[in-house]
């Protein structure tokens, strides 16, 4: 299953969303509450971490080269065609709910206007114990809409703790796993597919972002392996799109959208000015579950 903690990776995703969102003049994608979640204390300690060398790119490069060039192409490109998705989702059914795996310093639930949209954030007791301690913190309302989910990942199925808080397995729901395959095998990303497929009704559907394992990859692909394995998080190797294609269609998901690298780099980079640029060896995926997997429940 998935295991996402709190870790410096995704407190440097949510610096690069922060970052964006506020120095951007082309916005991918504006998570404007980035900033005031982390708060000035912690953006500027990440922002010192990247100045001191945080990536060894070899050359004299400027803290705001680094945070381009590394830090923010993935998050912002997931992070639109994921919201998009849900958008569209959310207008073709109207009353459904919303699955976040590893939510982290994800700030949907108070950026969100549509309260037809029912949220269950999913992370590790300890992320979310750190989140619910900053929310309450700078005093934000929390809607009656939002579930906060705590899965203890090792020893808990998140099928059962979302069922425990109020999942409705007859809704349709849009599932994000935004940021968590870079870490697991493919073996274990496919038990969390399945255990979607069992809370899934006909229409619900999947979201997610994935390396690619093999392919004659640029150097910064290294380098920021290298990155998260210095930070104590190691990445897995990526997988294989046959294979991810062959499972997701084993457990009844229709694929709907893929975006390769390639197209990636085409819907949300061509044409800019300020060098921004896909990442070469990550996919989006977004599938649609159709057939009945709902075995043992």
């Amino acid at each position: 299953m998935v295991k996402e903690r709190e870790s410096i990776t995704a407190k440097l995703c949510a610096f690069a969303r922060a970052w964006h969102s506020y120095n951007s003049r082309e916005k991918i994608y504006d998570d404007y509450l980035a900033f005031d979640f982390m708060g000035k204390e912690e953006y500027e300690e990440l922002y010192e971490m990247i100045s001191d060398g945080l990536i060894d790119t070899g050359d004299d490069e400027e803290p705001e080269d680094i945070v381009k060039d590394y830090l923010a192409p993935i998050p912002l490109s997931r992070l639109h065609f994921n919201e998009k998705g849900l958008e569209e989702f959310a207008r073709e059914n109207e009353d459904i709910q919303y699955v976040i795996c590893g939510a982290g310093e994800d700030t949907f639930a108070f950026r969100n206007e549509n309260e037809s949209i029912e949220i269950f954030e999913v992370d590790h007791p300890d992320t979310q114990r750190f989140k619910l301690e900053r929310i309450r913190d700078l005093e934000w309302i929390m809607r009656p809409n939002v579930h906060y989910v705590p899965v203890d990942f090792e020893k808990e199925r998140m099928l059962d703790k979302l069922l425990e808080a109020g999942f409705d397995p007859n809704k349709k729901t849009y599932f994000s796993i935004l940021g968590v395959s870079y870490y697991l095998t493919l073996d274990v990303f496919s038990e969390t597919l399945r255990q979607i497929a069992k809370l899934s009704q006909p229409g619900s559907r999947v979201v997610f972002d994935y390396p690619h394992s093999a392919g004659d990859f640029p150097e910064r692909v290294e380098r920021l392996e290298e990155l998260t394995r210095s930070l104590g998080e190691v990445m897995c190797g990526g997988f294989d799109p046959y294979e991810v294609k062959c499972i997701l269609c084993s457990l009844g998901f229709r694929l709907d959208k893929i975006l390769t690298p390639e197209k990636v780099q085409e819907k949300y980079f061509d044409g800019r000015s300020d060098g921004l640029k896909a990442f070469e060896n990550v996919s989006l995926v977004s599938a649609t579950f159709v057939n009945g997997y709902r075995q043992n429940l």
